[in-house]
């Protein structure tokens, strides 16, 4: 098998539709050998396994000299880079996810359906008769909503989400990463972390009721979330509340326009067009877990050591996950766009609700909407968006 082959499915002109090379990939390869300690997995059964099989981990982190790093770049006592518990093993793992699930509860979002259901009305309504989606509604919202959740500032939320772009740019793997986007990755992560250092010492002095007063508050036993776990936390549910969610909007709203029943499922039955949203065009396409023992995936033995890559897209349209067609009137079924065990995405929650609200308002306050012209795809892999999707609504 020629791992050419495996790299040719994200080529940029297969970005508009990798699903039918996604197919006969996994067809053929639903376990493959890239390289020496390097497979793909496509298959939904291989890529559930990797996703909850504890033999199935994270590197550890590193050891750096301090001449080695980046500016800003939180490291702990011992010179380790501090990560965020997305990236992390049990036990390390364990205690910063219980730690950060302590302050960001379902309570708490469940807060957020008011202002989330203003918000959107408030867009849907002062969007003219043609307008771009993706500006007008998916990016807007999910920022509003993730800076409110963390009190940011409202002066702060245009840079916020340029941030958390630049940032997100940067999270496709080396075989796929563009050069150009490292640059302003870490610059924008270095003017996030500075800028929320300084929001985190305010809230020390003078606590709110938001997210970010809970983490800096949070505590479990005496344990306490240090600065530089704070600041990891606080980068990931920033690309994670925002980027994820607006490409759920997108992908979704794309995809009801497609489908001959319009926006009408959205309106009657939005929880189920949610969950066929995620199965059949995820946000987050792929992952990745390294093997932290010897063990058999499919019947291919995989060595310690060895990168696993999980295409979540892929998987996700396996027979034994759902159809490949978008069938939004489906009692929800499986799919892997959250992840599996133990690093179950924690804003799951928090995207199903936006999703739910803006799909619902859409079918009720623009029943009639259409596609105006071609859609226009981001550049990423990992995170799968538009950047464009130009609607009329009939106004």
């Amino acid at each position: 098998m020629d791992p050419q082959e495996f790299f040719a499915l994200f080529a940029p002109e297969r970005r508009p539709d990798p699903y039918p090379h996604y197919r006969r990939w996994r067809e053929r390869f639903p376990v493959a050998a890239l390289a020496e300690r390097m497979f793909a997995v496509s298959g939904f059964a291989e890529a559930t396994q990797v996703l909850r099989d504890p033999a199935f981990g994270h590197p550890e982190p590193e050891y750096l000299d301090p001449a080695d790093r980046l500016p800003d770049q939180p490291v702990d006592e011992s010179g380790r880079v501090v990560r965020a518990f997305l990236s992390l093993n049990p036990p390390d793992h364990t205690r910063l996810r219980r730690l950060v699930a302590k302050a960001f509860t379902p309570r708490m979002v469940e807060q957020l359906t008011p202002r989330i259901e203003e918000i959107t009305a408030s867009l849907i309504d002062r969007a003219p008769a043609g307008f771009d989606l993706m500006t007008s509604l998916a990016k807007p919202l999910p920022v509003e909503v993730i800076a409110e959740l963390l009190g940011v500032p409202l002066d702060d939320r245009e840079r916020f989400a340029e941030w958390s772009h630049a940032m997100a740019r940067a999270l496709d793997p080396p075989f796929l990463q563009h050069p150009e986007t490292i640059e302003p990755a870490v610059k924008a992560r270095q003017s996030f972390v500075g800028h929320f250092r300084e929001l985190a010492d305010q809230r020390r002095r003078e606590p709110g009721d938001d997210l970010l007063s809970a983490l800096v508050a949070v505590s479990d036993a005496g344990d306490v979330l240090s600065e530089g776990e704070l600041l990891v936390t606080l980068t990931l549910l920033l690309i994670a509340g925002h980027e994820t969610t607006t490409n759920l909007i997108g992908n979704g709203v794309l995809a009801l326009l497609r489908h001959p029943d319009g926006l009408r499922p959205a309106a009657e039955a939005p929880d189920r067009v949610v969950e066929e949203v995620l199965r059949h065009d995820s946000p987050v396409q792929l992952t990745a877990r390294t093997a932290l023992r010897d063990t058999d995936l499919g019947g291919v033995a995989i060595p310690a050591g060895s990168q696993v890559i999980v295409l979540i897209g892929a998987a996700n349209r396996d027979p034994s996950a759902g159809p490949e067609s978008f069938d939004p009137s489906r009692a929800p079924g499986r799919h892997l766009a959250f992840g599996q065990g133990i690093h179950f995405c924690l804003g799951a929650p928090l995207a199903r609700l936006e999703g739910r609200i803006v799909f619902r308002e859409l079918g009720r306050r623009l029943p009639e909407l259409r596609l105006a012209g071609d859609p226009k795809w981001t550049a990423t892999t990992t995170l799968r968006g538009l950047a464009t999707l130009p609607v009329a609504s009939g106004k």
